[in-house]
């Protein structure tokens, strides 16, 4: 099984305990998700702006049937979150 190594929310500096100070103000923890970028900052933050254009961008598709998807996609990949 591979491993990654991450940089906990204790252990954060710099632009990554912003985004993870960002996570916490969204949604009172930091998800293992975000955790798991945490090598790189720039990419966890490039990532957090494709969630948020997706989930809350301008579409065809309202909140709900976002989210109703995003949770079919999730079980579909045997995701636990």
């Amino acid at each position: 099984m591979a491993h990654i190594e991450i940089i906990g929310p204790a252990n954060a500096t710099g632009r990554l305990k912003e985004e993870y100070d960002a996570a916490m103000a969204r949604a009172g923890y930091v998800a293992q998700i975000l955790q798991v970028q945490s090598q790189n900052a720039d990419s966890l933050h490039a990532s957090i702006a494709m969630y948020k254009a997706i989930m809350f961008g301008k579409s065809g598709l309202s909140r709900a049937e976002r989210e109703m998807l995003a949770t079919v996609v999730s079980q579909v990949n045997h995701c636990f979150y």
